[in-house]
């Protein structure tokens, strides 16, 4: 179980840009990010909606209780069931310093090779490591926390498998339609029609993931937990405040990442057990925080 004061405390500055003479760090934008995180906080508990911090989000809930020094972003996932009643929340309640992104509000979104929803604040820019997918929503390109569906997943990892190599098949296409200024909407609507009916059927699995529509992880190797370890959402200390994510959260972690993902003792205090040279951001390319232009 994660412990009070059972956490890494040191941490180093990365830098992401300089700006004017300035060096902009991860640390500036992690404090800019927290702000759109505790609003879609405020909004999910307003509305009865379950939403967890996944992935390198929640691996810092456990080794920092907060964002892990170098991580340039916020992972969240709401569940598919829940997902309509989020985006109405949304259209309610969200603060009128924050926007979002998705395929639901806007066709241009890509629903493939990325979040199921991007929450962005306003009156800034970001300019993500993206070679493949540029955003062509003209909302925006506000900083960010990513959302993702969480999805019932089959449990049988072959037809798991087939399902996501269809997903990959369409993925080509869609990038290269997309690379010549062509929405492929009808193949989006394809991925997302593909995906809720492969959730569906899967109601009663006992398997939950991300969904099949994203399409990055390494084959035979998605990360597919039980649903027991997911649910219910646990609360954690974050930054200070407190945010939801697994329920049996290192034991996810470890399945994730490897069991060497967790912070170690040394016999005086807690360390990092990520090499050096693999710290650093990995999502940010250019960083504006004072404007929603490119500085």
């Amino acid at each position: 179980m994660v412990k009070n004061n059972d956490c890494i405390n040191e941490r180093e500055d990365y830098i992401i840009c300089n700006k004017n003479g300035k060096d902009i760090t991860v640390r500036d934008l992690q404090l800019e990010v927290l702000t759109v995180m505790d609003e879609i906080h405020r909004v999910c508990v307003k509305n009865k909606i379950r939403y967890g911090l996944i992935a390198g989000s929640a691996l810092g809930i456990v080794n920092y209780k907060g964002f892990i020094p170098w991580d340039d972003d916020i992972d969240m996932c709401v569940l598919r069931e829940d997902w309509e009643k989020f985006i109405d929340a949304l259209d309610k309640d969200l603060g009128d310093d924050f926007y979002y992104q998705c395929f639901e509000k806007d066709k241009k979104y890509n629903t493939i090779m990325g979040p199921t929803m991007k929450v962005r604040k306003k009156n800034t820019y970001i300019e993500e490591v993206n070679f493949l997918l540029k955003n062509r929503c003209k909302s925006g390109d506000g900083i960010f926390v990513d959302v993702i569906i969480y999805d019932n997943v089959c449990e049988n990892k072959f037809i798991d498998e087939v399902c996501r190599t269809v997903i990959k098949l369409v993925m080509l296409p869609i990038v290269i339609l997309d690379n010549l200024h062509i929405n492929p909407v009808h193949l989006k609507k394809f991925v997302v029609w593909f995906s809720n009916k492969y959730s569906r059927k899967n109601e009663k699995s006992k398997l939950m993931s991300q969904p099949i529509s994203v399409p990055w992880e390494k084959f035979m190797h998605e990360p597919v937990f039980l649903k027991k370890d997911i649910l219910p959402f646990k609360l954690y200390d974050f930054e200070g405040r407190k945010f939801y994510s697994y329920n049996n959260i290192e034991k996810i972690l470890k399945e994730w990442y490897g069991n060497n993902c967790l912070k170690k003792w040394d016999g005086k205090k807690w360390i990092e057990t990520l090499p050096k040279e693999k710290r650093k951001p990995k999502h940010t390319f250019d960083l504006n925080l004072e404007g929603d232009k490119k500085a």
